[in-house]
């Protein structure tokens, strides 16, 4: 049979107003049927289909065509792919794969995974040897009797060539049985992929199997291993338990994303029957589209509360522009899971969570923000940037007014500013948006920049967080930051008063430390280079040192004036902070906390009096 053949057939046997509607609510007007179309923000029906022809189209964006077409654009395949996928729903074997000239057929791909399925599961009930009892007992531990494990096909892997044995007897062949990850060739033998692990099947959305996980028994790595991505299984597009959620998430419009085959298997059994989970990898586009199929609206991601969690967030943010989903977060107390807040807590308490769930932004900028001390200006400087790169998937939507107002406000920016910078701000891609350079800091703190954080911006956009003693510090830094690069010895001597000083830009901090850390003697073009190893663009921002004042003043008399003003606007502020501190109550410490303000203002006093009197010695002179 010709490929042509193949499509037709697989034509025949598809009703594309049964598959549009898997996914759009369809109402028929005569012989149509119209709804609101699933590849834009369609607020009136403008989608038809028409059984007839077998054709559809959106007079809203203008997309169009066949059930192919349509499988396509929704699925995000290529057309071999699309006819595979609509031959599968209908449980016809394509003449090209029945030939073999794809490697195995991939109908026999899934019987070797089931086959593996039921043998593991025999294993795991049945087994008499020493790793099927630590099996079942993990398996236990979590809640997971024989019913449960029946239900569910849980099953116990013990390697040594077992399966290989197994579906060799069975009919299965090598090729097939690597083709689709159940075996591994090494030194010219074949090998089970799993070795004493528990194993969970993961099934398709019509409950095929076609991969699975295995979770490591006692000590060994990695933790959780899966199938590779094969003919039939992709971590990025299937997720686990889809098939048996499905109908739940499109019965409440709601779906409960998980990290884990286990909490998804607790939720469903404490009657939370619309929780699936990502298979080893990060949530992508792919598997918020194939939510989408389900008509869902809401997506609750359940995240673990540690770093990891957080950078999982932070890919999901990418997503908010690209799905008409409401994207929502819940990180449970004490850093529990799902399945054990279930048994610490209950099924009424975890819904409640859910229903409790904030948004996604919510939570991930708050997070961001909260690793900064938005005291310090340089941090705020530093918050403005790094919160840019976080909301720059949200520049062309509707919820930019309000996250950009957000960020504005926590470090004390112009609105209009701050959007700005958000839209120039380029959106990085998933991995690279949930790298961090540390798990406390921000990407400006160690004075580098992180692999994830955002490309600086031109110098006149972090000056909207700066209040205009901040910025007047600025320039003051960057004159000092030239004078030391110059004239590197003359400063060493005050490196402890240099380490007092609160930097509004903290580059300006580690290029001053790069600078002081060189040998002595060390010439000012290897300054540079020092600075620049630590603060990629410090060339850039010690040439931008262009301060008036330090013209006239004698060259030692211009070192000190530069250190003396920093330390001024240092000594201010911490002044300005006690007070503010004074003013909303010190719980009990206002004595100490007077005493310090007044001690400051002294030596601010002294400052500013040595400061003017080098300017009238210069100006007289």
């Amino acid at each position: 049979m010709s490929l042509e053949e193949d499509k037709e057939q697989v034509r025949r046997a598809t009703d594309l107003v049964a598959l549009v509607a898997e996914t759009v609510v369809l109402r028929q007007r005569g012989g149509e049927f119209w709804g609101c179309c699933p590849f834009h923000r369609d607020k009136t029906p403008s989608f038809k289909v028409n059984p007839s022809t077998g054709l559809w189209k959106c007079f809203g964006c203008g997309k169009g065509g066949d059930v192919f077409s349509y499988v396509m654009e929704r699925e995000n395949l290529d057309f071999m792919d699309a006819l595979r996928y609509l031959a599968e729903r209908a449980g016809i074997e394509l003449s090209r794969d029945r030939s073999g000239s794809r490697g195995p057929a991939r109908n026999r791909l899934k019987e070797a995974v089931a086959e593996a399925e039921s043998f593991y599961t025999t294993m795991l009930l049945r087994g008499k040897a020493e790793g099927a009892a630590r099996a079942r007992s993990y398996l236990k531990g979590r809640g997971f009797g024989s019913e449960v494990c029946r239900r569910w096909g849980l099953g116990y892997a013990p390697g040594h060539g077992a399966l290989v044995a197994h579906l060799t007897a069975k009919g299965f062949t090598r090729a097939e049985m690597v083709a689709c990850d159940l075996a591994v060739e090494r030194s010219g033998s074949l090998r089970d992929r799993f070795f004493d692990r528990a194993i969970f099947p993961i099934h398709d959305e019509h409950g095929s199997a076609i991969g699975l996980g295995g979770r490591v028994l006692g000590e060994g790595m990695p933790k959780y291993l899966n199938s590779r991505d094969t003919a039939v299984f992709h971590k990025g597009r299937n997720l686990y338990a889809y098939d048996r959620a499905k109908e739940h998430v499109t019965a409440s419009c709601e779906a409960v994303v998980c990290e884990g085959y286990t909490d998804v298997i607790s939720m469903h059994e404490a009657g939370i029957a619309n929780a699936v989970a990502t298979l080893g990898t990060a949530l992508t586009l792919d598997h918020v589209r194939l939510l989408e199929r389900c008509r869902v609206s809401r997506v609750v991601l359940m995240f673990d509360g540690d770093a990891a969690g957080q950078r999982a967030a932070e890919r999901a943010v990418l997503f908010l522009p690209e799905t008409t989903a409401d994207l929502r977060c819940v990180i449970l107390p004490d850093g529990l899971d799902p399945a054990e807040f279930l048994e610490a807590h209950g099924a009424d308490e975890l819904r409640g969570r859910i229903a409790g769930a904030r948004p996604l932004i919510d939570f991930v900028l708050e997070a961001r923000l909260a690793s900064y001390d938005l005291s310090v200006p340089g941090r705020r400087v530093a918050a403005l940037r790094d919160g840019a790169a976080l909301l720059a998937p949200l520049k062309r939507s509707v919820l930019l007014d309000e996250y950009a107002t957000r960020l504005a406000d926590a470090v004390g920016a112009d609105v209009a500013e701050t959007k700005r910078m958000v839209r120039a701000t380029p959106v990085r891609h998933a991995d690279e948006h949930a790298r961090r350079d540390g798990a406390d800091a921000g990407p400006d703190e160690a004075g580098g920049r992180g692999p994830d954080a955002a490309p600086r911006p031109r110098e006149a956009e972090p000056l909207a967080a700066l209040s205009a003693d901040e910025r007047a510090q600025l320039r003051v830094e960057r004159e000092l930051l030239a004078q030391m690069v110059g004239h590197p010895d003359e400063f060493r001597a005050q490196a402890d008063r240099i380490a007092e000083l609160s930097w509004t830009d903290s580059r300006h901090e580690a290029i001053a430390w790069a600078v002081l850390a060189t040998p002595e003697g060390t010439s000012p073009e290897a300054e540079v280079r020092a600075a620049a190893a630590v603060v990629p663009e410090a060339p850039r921002i010690l040439a931008g040192a262009t301060l008036d004042e330090v013209r006239g003043l004698r060259p030692e008399d211009a070192r000190r004036f530069l250190l003396d003003t920093v330390e001024l606007y240092s000594v201010r502020r911490r002044v300005r902070s006690i007070r503010a501190r004074l003013s909303g109550g010190a719980d009990g410490a206002d004595a100490d906390l007077f005493g310090e303000a007044t001690r400051l203002q002294r030596r601010a006093n002294e400052l500013a009096a040595g400061i003017r009197a080098m300017i009238d010695s210069a100006s007289n002179g």
